[in-house]
């Protein structure tokens, strides 16, 4: 159910000139890339109070991103696939055991709800769309539109720390940099292809047809989970220097390959925030969501490429759907191989 980090000891933060908040958690239970995101919490909090006690709790399956994390205490586990609500009930007695002064959720559903208000915390903070939100300490208002996901939740711990977020970031470990070292030998790029919602993710054929187009002098890394697998050889059978590593990494791993790249290629989704989280190079392709929404990338080095004609069905919902509602998937189909083309470091030699 849980799964503990490095236990260290803090001195207490009484004898420094901060205020005396000793044990913080973050509660973040939902996908990969929101957790990926909802580090820059955990980075803002160890900048403010260094030698504070600070622990987040996440689904099961998404711990691997926080491994060896040096700001972390421990990382709670919530399994939600088997004995959901006796798993929450174990949580929410561990939660108040551990006397947190001020728990922070991020997630906006009832059962994070309950692990917060009845948290046993000093102080409980969520956003005003957390159904339980009237119990906690403080609630903020959360804004989709025109505001990045760090900025959102930076509001959260704006009066612990201030208004400006940090960034979020993730620590391979030399052993994770070790076993992707291999792959660097020549100048490359990586293609994360897949994605959980059907409309976020760019049409395998026009992946395809990108692919053939790269320039001979780049090894092409296609990388994803074990269930992408297949749609990982289809692609890597479009290149001659398409290797396909899907289900062979690691999360940090993969970030690991992916800082050095000459440019990563995206969805929108959980790739495009472990680019953010290393500051690696990164063309983000959009299809039926929009930047708008919060999740665009955060890397120095970065693009965004989507449709370029308005369409009146776009965005179509937050997250996207399994099926494109119009039948057409014009936001994806009616995006030019050369927008891609164009991100290559040197751009590309027939479309400069």
């Amino acid at each position: 159910m849980e799964s503990g980090r490095q236990r260290n000891r803090y001195p207490s933060l009484k004898s420094r000139n901060f205020a005396p908040v000793q044990k913080f958690l973050v509660i973040q239970t939902a996908f990969i890339g929101d957790v990926v995101l909802a580090t820059a919490l955990i980075e803002k909090l160890h900048a403010r109070y260094p030698d504070a006690h600070i622990d987040i709790l996440v689904r099961k399956g998404n711990e691997g991103l926080l491994a060896g994390h040096p700001f972390l205490h421990e990382v709670l586990i919530w399994d939600k696939r088997e004995h959901k609500l006796r798993n929450l009930k174990r949580l929410a007695a561990r939660i108040r055991l551990t006397k947190y002064d001020i728990v922070i959720n991020v997630q906006r559903f009832a059962a994070t709800g309950l692990l917060t208000a009845f948290s046993g915390a000093g102080q409980t903070i969520g956003f005003d769309k957390n159904p339980l939100s009237f119990l906690f300490s403080k609630k903020i208002p959360h804004v989709v539109k025109n505001r990045h996901e760090i900025e959102r939740n930076q509001l959260l711990i704006a009066a612990l720390t201030d208004d400006k977020p940090a960034k979020p970031r993730l620590y391979p470990s030399k052993a994770d940099k070790e076993k992707v070292d291999v792959f660097k030998a020549r100048p490359y790029i990586t293609v994360s292809p897949a994605s959980v919602w059907w409309t976020k993710q760019y049409p395998k054929e026009k992946w395809s047809a990108f692919l053939r187009q790269l320039p001979e002098e780049y090894t092409v890394y296609i990388l994803g989970a074990p269930s992408d697998r297949d749609l990982g050889e289809e692609l890597a059978a479009a290149s001659p220097n398409a290797i396909n590593l899907s289900g062979t990494l690691t999360f940090l791993q993969s970030a690991a390959l992916m800082k050095d790249a000459e440019m990563n290629y995206v969805n929108d989704s959980a790739p495009l925030h472990f680019a953010s989280a290393v500051n690696a190079p990164v063309t983000a392709v959009y299809c039926s969501t929009i930047p708008a929404f919060g999740f665009g990338p955060l890397s120095d080095e970065s693009f965004i490429v989507e449709i370029a004609e308005p369409l009146d069905c776009r965005p179509c919902g937050l997250h996207g759907y399994r099926a494109c509602p119009k039948g057409h998937f014009h936001c994806a189909w009616k995006i030019n191989d050369i927008q891609l083309l164009r991100t290559l470091p040197h751009g590309h030699p027939n479309h400069r």
